[in-house]
C-alpha cells in the first residue's frame, strides 16, 4: 500500500470489511465524538499523558474524520483551507496574536 494516499487506505481497509454500510455521516459524527472523548480521557487524571495511547485515540478521530468528509464529498484539505480563510478574518494577526481572546474580544 506504499502508493495509497492515507484516505485510499482507510477506503480499501473499509471496503475489504464491508463496513461502508455503517458509515452514515450521523454515525461517522458518533464515532467522532466518541473517540475524541477517549482522546480527552488519556488527560483526564495527568496533564502528561501517555503518548502511545494518545496517537491510538487521535488516530481513531483523524480516521471518522476522513471517514466522514470522504462520505459528504468534502476535500479535508480544501475544507481547512477554507476554515482557515473564515478564521484567519476573525482573528487578524495584529488584534490575535498571543492572544486566546475570542474574537468578539479582540
Amino acid at each position: 500500500m506504499a502508493d495509497l494516499s492515507v484516505s485510499d487506505e482507510i477506503a480499501a481497509f473499509v471496503a475489504e470489511r464491508d463496513w461502508a454500510q455503517f458509515h452514515t455521516p450521523e454515525n461517522l459524527a458518533k464515532s467522532i465524538a466518541i473517540e475524541a472523548g477517549e482522546l480527552l480521557e488519556c488527560f483526564q487524571w495527568d496533564t502528561d499523558a501517555e503518548v502511545d495511547q494518545v496517537r491510538e485515540e487521535l488516530a481513531d478521530v483523524l480516521t471518522y474524520c476522513l471517514l466522514l468528509a470522504e462520505r459528504i464529498g468534502a476535500d479535508p484539505n480544501q475544507i481547512i483551507r477554507d476554515k482557515l480563510a473564515v478564521t484567519g478574518e476573525k482573528y487578524p494577526v495584529d488584534r490575535a496574536r498571543g492572544r486566546s481572546a475570542k474574537y468578539d474580544a479582540l
